[in-house]
């Protein structure tokens, strides 16, 4: 059987040890509006304002700074976040979409070279449009996999202190 006096004595010392709460930082809209949330243990890509990229996990938040893989960083170094979308394969998609734009130009030449048609004959305008709809769609999907959010006159990143220990 357990004894009870030790049991409790662990049990009241208990909350002095465990640390419920960590800090927080916010990427906040020029309204205020909360769009992204990060805490210890997310993964996080940011550009510091010397023009460095750096990617990594969130190892701690305190005191204003941002651990991402044990090195710290301040906020104010912070130019820009940028989030990786998950909606679709954008990469796939994208290539998908290009390489259907490029092989209808390509077999549109080849039918008009079968056919020993004129040049000027094998592409109307509105094949030319939809191909090429189809190859900068592509491209722009492509390029569309990240989302950045430049802090500044748009967006903010706000720290969000959580401990009660904090003075």
């Amino acid at each position: 059987m357990i004894k009870m006096k030790p049991f409790l004595l662990f049990l009241c010392l208990l909350p002095v040890f465990i640390q419920a709460q960590s800090d927080d930082i916010m990427v906040l809209k020029r309204n205020g509006a909360n769009l992204r949330t990060y805490t210890t243990g997310l993964s996080l890509t940011m550009e510091t304002i010397y023009d460095q990229w750096f990617d990594g996990t969130i190892t701690a938040i305190r005191n204003d700074s941002v651990f991402l893989n044990g090195l710290p960083f301040d906020i104010k170094e912070i130019s820009a976040i940028r989030r990786e979308r998950t909606g679709l394969n954008y990469g796939l998609d994208g290539s998908v979409l290009m390489a259907a734009g490029g092989a209808a130009i390509i077999i549109a030449g080849v039918n008009g070279i079968l056919q020993s048609s004129n040049f000027s004959q094998w592409y109307s305008p509105t094949y030319l449009i939809v191909s090429g709809s189809f190859l900068i769609g592509g491209f722009l999907l492509r390029h569309a996999h990240f989302k950045k959010y430049y802090l500044g006159k748009k967006y903010t990143l706000e720290y969000l202190a959580l401990n009660p220990n904090k003075k």
